[in-house]
């Protein structure tokens, strides 16, 4: 029996687990007798629970939806773009995820109180962070509300006119979008334009998108709140062994369905029908001129951007912060990080296979992962589902209950607390947990205002430039003053969110004729190798063909059958994407043109310098988006830090005399060695790699040596899978 496409039994796992839930934050709620209780579980974490504590906060809900989405639209390089920055940032993080037990404060923001002397920096960059942070809950609440929402999808039965009329232009942009372009005759090279504007539903559920997304936030609610991080941490525990055990499942059973599809057998069966399916452009790990996104340089400065600005992510202190001591941190938020990339590698694999299997039938690829969930677990009728949906949930709550007490953290110890001062250890658990239920609904707000999954992860990867290079050239850089971090976050903030949300607001804008600009690319002509369903694909262009009648001499000769493994050219046109905006462009009732979403202020400076954009492929002006991301906050902050009048030597001298003093797991011997160093910053002076200089960079030794190459080899060992997933099987 099934209930809005759901088997009684996925239904009974996902109410026991809600439960179990729930019960984990009331017994977590006992231990809790201070703030540091309540938002750093009274720094108590060994190396297994920061291990899975860094998994599970890293690993959310939408990681394996919009993973799926990017290859299901790009092919492999939708694997290096979701696993890329990962793996570039991890040796980085060997060394600076010590950084987070170090600065031994309860919020980040509380490093630019302690650094550049400044509480409304600290206030500031805590604004800031709820916002970023909000983002990446939404986007979590978003994913999981659109795999849920594909799980209980309707019949095409149930459908009425109008949606079945909408199924029915979904079903012609598929085709469409698949089909050489040489074939398309030129009025359905015009309709196939206009149905990628328009974006019409292949899946309609019996499911409330809204409704869902605000269960779900009651829930993380009721739990987080009571438990604190004690219960986001043990929730984090249980998730990452649910996620990994979801991975294998989902695997087993798409490469068995892949098999029975493709005809191959055995192990090896699936990556030969991999082979034989996908286009060959889209098993080119670092693109193909065939793919209009993911390019090699899209995907170089992408994953730039995301180290430098990624390193200030303020949920790291909340999850690495709270271990007993420095080597915990480093160990478990670096093996955490590796099981989260690991588990990437097996869901890109899990994409190709849809490939296999539903290549050229998902016109959304943001419900394409529900879809297959629906498909390979639901006719088992054994509670499948109900437990993919669980982990999901479990994943993505464990991510929002980590950046929500970080978010609470910030409001009430660097907001609130300066402004109602004087009160019990108490009243502030309770402000905390005000601001928990604040946070999750300014991230239920995000998760209606953002659609496409995608297009919210690259703006999420640059919002943190706002304050990436204050705080990074700050815990680097001595010489990097107060005044040249006000002036970046100030600069970056009006660049990054206030003129791109605020100026769309002005109509004249909005509809402005020079910001009416699309790329105009060239059809790309390609040499591929045929598969299964290049050959599928051809058979029903000569059919068409052969129906054209007296259209025959607009689509030109006849198409020759292709056989797989055959050599053969085939052309792309790639998609028409606005330049200045980031939600494309629309048309209203009276037929005027207007921009939507947020405007893209650095290409309307571009262009104003005499840039035609409209000539660049659509990867290069959003390569060039990144790479400003990267260039003018570290540019400003140093210009600015050269032109003006050095800090306070004393605060500069104890805080990175703080910075340079390990922490051990003995507390007695950590606060007197800290002590001396606070007294006595020379002390110090021998950890330092560059003596007598401005630069704080620490001195290496054997045993950060010896983590490198493990760490080094970890890398290669996940590059070397993705490479063998891909090519196995030619």
């Amino acid at each position: 029996m099934t209930i809005w496409g759901f088997h009684l039994l996925d239904l009974a796992v996902m109410l026991g687990f809600v439960l179990a839930l729930l019960y984990i934050g009331i017994r977590a709620s006992k231990h809790i007798k201070k703030q540091e209780d309540f938002f750093l579980a009274g720094r108590r974490f060994g190396k297994l629970v920061t291990t899975f504590t860094n998994f599970g906060q890293a690993t959310s809900s939408e990681h394996a939806t919009w993973m799926v989405a990017g290859v299901m639209k790009n092919g492999a390089p939708g694997i290096m773009f979701a696993i890329g920055q990962g793996l570039m940032v991890m040796p980085i993080y060997w060394f600076t995820n010590r950084w987070w037990r170090r600065i031994r404060t309860l919020t980040l923001a509380d490093f630019f109180v302690e650094r550049y002397g400044s509480k409304r920096m600290g206030a500031t960059f805590a604004l800031i962070s709820v916002m970023y942070l909000s983002l990446l809950v939404g986007l979590g609440l978003n994913a999981l509300s659109k795999t849920v929402c594909a799980v209980a999808s309707r019949p095409v039965a149930e459908l009425s006119q109008v949606e079945q009329a909408e199924y029915e232009r979904a079903v012609e942009l598929d085709r469409l979008e698949v089909a050489d372009l040489a074939g398309l005759t030129a009025a359905e090279q015009t309709k196939l334009q206009e149905l990628r504007e328009e974006g019409p539903r292949k899946i309609f559920s019996y499911i409330n998108h809204a409704w869902l997304l605000a269960i779900i936030v009651v829930v993380v609610i009721l739990y987080s709140c009571a438990g604190g991080l004690e219960a986001a941490a043990l929730t984090d525990t249980l998730q990452g062994f649910g996620i990994i055990l979801l991975s294998l499942l989902l695997i087993h059973f798409a490469m068995f369905k892949a098999n029975a599809v493709a005809g191959t057998s055995g192990l090896l069966g699936p990556f030969e029908a991999i082979q034989q399916t996908v286009p060959s452009h889209f098993t080119k790990i670092f693109g193909s001129p065939g793919i209009q996104q993911f390019t090699w340089y899209f995907l170089l400065s992408f994953a730039v951007m995301g180290i430098v600005n990624g390193l200030a992510q303020p949920n790291a202190l909340a999850s690495m912060g709270a271990s007993k001591d420095e080597n915990c941190a480093r160990v478990g938020g670096v093996t955490g990080n590796f099981l989260k990339r690991y588990c990437t590698v097996a869901w890109g694999l899990v994409a190709l296979l849809a490939l296999v299997l539903y290549g050229g039938k998902m016109n959304n690829p943001d419900l394409l992962w529900g879809h297959m969930v629906k498909d390979l677990l639901g006719p088992l009728g054994i509670g499948l589902v109900g437990l993919m949906v669980v982990c999901m949930l479990g994943a993505l709550m464990s991510t929002a209950d980590t950046l929500m007490l970080t978010s609470s953290a910030m409001l009430t110890h660097n907001l609130y607390k300066p402004l109602v001062t004087g009160r019990s250890e108490h009243h502030y658990i309770w402000a905390g947990r005000g601001f928990n239920v604040l946070f999750l609904l300014l991230s239920l707000a995000v998760a209606f205002y953002f659609t496409g999954l995608i297009s919210m992860v690259k703006f999420i990867i640059g919002f943190n430039s706002i304050i990436g290079a204050a705080f990074l050239m700050g815990m680097l850089w001595r010489r990097a003053t107060k005044t040249a971090a006000w002036v970046c976050i100030g600069v970056m903030l009006i660049y990054t969110l206030i003129l791109p949300m605020f100026l769309p607001l002005i109509p004249a804008i909005r509809s402005a004729g020079a910001l009416m600009v699309r790329t105009d690319p060239v059809p790309v002509q390609v040499e591929c190798v045929a598969g299964r369903m290049d050959v599928e694909l051809r058979l029903e262009q000569i059919a068409a063909w052969d129906k054209a009648g007296n259209q025959r001499p607009a689509v030109g000769a006849r198409p020759n059958p292709l056989e797989v493994g055959e050599k053969y050219q085939r052309t792309f046109k790639p998609e028409r994407k606005a330049v200045f905006w980031k939600g494309g462009i629309t048309t209203d009732d009276n037929g005027v043109r207007q921009g939507k979403g947020m405007l893209h202020v650095d290409l309307v400076v571009l262009s104003k310098l005499g840039w035609d954009l409209s000539r660049n492929p659509y990867a290069l002006n959003e390569s060039l988006r990144a790479i400003l991301r990267i260039l003018v906050p570290f540019g400003v902050v140093i210009l600015f830090s050269l032109l003006t009048r050095p800090d306070d030597k004393r605060m500069l001298d104890r805080f990175f005399a703080k910075m340079h003093t390990p922490v051990t797991g003995d507390k007695e011997l950590d606060n007197r060695e800290l002590a001396l160093n606070l007294e006595n910053p020379e002390r110090t002076a021998a950890a330092r790699m560059i003596p007598n200089s401005n630069w704080e960079f620490s001195r290496w030794t054997a045993y950060d040596v010896k983590g490198l190459a493990w760490i080094t080899v970890g890398v290669a060992g996940c590059i070397a899978l993705i490479w063998l997933i891909v090519n196995l099987g030619r």
